[in-house]
């Protein structure tokens, strides 16, 4: 079982780094360096010090989110752990395909700190559930009163905007259908299961049955501290819609930092909200390649010549790879501190 996984951390990370090189490769192919590293020293050290911040404030907001819900169930961890919690799923998810990796991780060392699984799942499900209900809510925004300018924005993309939406939007309505109807959805999927099996497609699996089970219960146990902690969770949807705007708010911080005038702070956050929503659901480690893609297509009417590439190169750069390295860093120091913990018979101080 070790090896399978350690089999499987490995190809992950190749995977991972295959993308990003192609992805690099296919950004920088055909750009003149000395003009690039020209424009991207006309960035602002002040505005790359706000957007610094406003990455880092991105992921520990979701860590501040944990460490608020899980007090309430009466769950184990600071806010600094539970912070530490935000920046590794931050970095397992950037290296999985459609970031699966993330919240498994997050849910093995709460665990391990002491917490119970089912708390834990409670807390992570509540939070990933408002994000991604969010993150619909402020799609559907963009669509219903901005779609004038969104079409002309995005001109092929739109589509791609489209998709993204719709897939986002299945999957809040999935989620709910399993927390409101969980035993209509759990006969839906073994019917489901037992049409592949019938077609051998599939092969009857006790052990998916438990993983059902599992995913199903969990989400029930969800609802049950939805409906009893209304207040909080009132503070996670709002807090969650800070948090989302914080990273859209690069846009605007990374064209002023290069000292443009023109465009208005919400068409930047816009545009910059809908790369995200395009990009959100793909299978593809950290969206990599179609958003650097995406975005030097649709903000080549924001940024004049010559500023384009460098602004993609800040934007990208602070709000994905900057933050996927600290993630690295905390998840390499907590895998220290654990071994010395281990061999020395005492727990993790963080």
């Amino acid at each position: 079982m070790k090896d399978k996984k350690l089999r499987s951390r490995v190809f992950q990370v190749i995977f991972f780094l295959a993308v990003m090189f192609l992805t690099f490769y296919a950004v920088l192919h055909g750009q003149d360096p000395k003009l690039v590293w020209k424009g991207l020293s006309r960035m602002s050290p002040v505005y790359i010090f706000y957007s610094a911040l406003a990455s880092i404030f991105f992921v520990s907001a979701e860590g501040c989110m944990i460490w608020y819900l899980l007090r309430s169930i009466g769950g184990k961890g600071s806010i600094l752990r539970c912070i530490s919690y935000s920046f590794i799923g931050f970095f397992y998810s950037g290296i999985t395909p459609s970031a699966t990796g993330g919240q498994p991780m997050q849910l093995y060392y709460m665990k391990k700190d002491g917490n119970s699984l089912s708390g834990s799942s409670v807390v992570l499900m509540t939070v990933a559930l408002i994000y991604k209900f969010v993150l619909v809510l402020i799609g559907l925004g963009i669509l219903f009163f901005w779609n004038g300018s969104l079409k002309l924005h995005l001109k092929g993309y739109y589509g791609l905007y489209l998709l993204g939406l719709a897939l986002n939007t299945t999957l809040v309505a999935v989620l709910l259908c399993v927390m409101l109807a969980p035993l209509g959805v759990k006969r839906l999927i073994y019917r489901l299961e037992g049409f592949f099996i019938g077609k051998r497609i599939l092969k009857s699996s006790e052990e998916r049955h438990e993983k059902i089970d599992h995913f199903i219960g969990g989400y029930q146990e969800a609802v049950s501290f939805l409906v009893h902690h209304p207040d909080r969770v009132a503070v996670v949807a709002a807090a969650t819609f800070l948090q989302r705007c914080s990273v859209f708010f690069l846009a605007f911080l990374v064209y002023r930092g290069f000292a443009l005038r023109g465009e208005d702070i919400l068409t930047l956050m816009f545009l910059q909200a809908s790369v995200y929503i395009a990009v959100d659901m793909l299978p593809v480690p950290g969206s990599q390649g179609i958003t650097e893609l995406m975005y030097a297509n649709i903000f080549t009417r924001i940024f004049p010549e010559g500023f384009l590439m460098p602004s993609l190169y800040v934007n990208r750069g602070i709000s994905f790879y900057f933050p996927l390295l600290l993630g690295l860093a905390v998840a390499a120091a907590r895998w220290g501190l654990d071994r010395k913990g281990a061999a020395g018979g005492k727990g993790s101080p963080i």
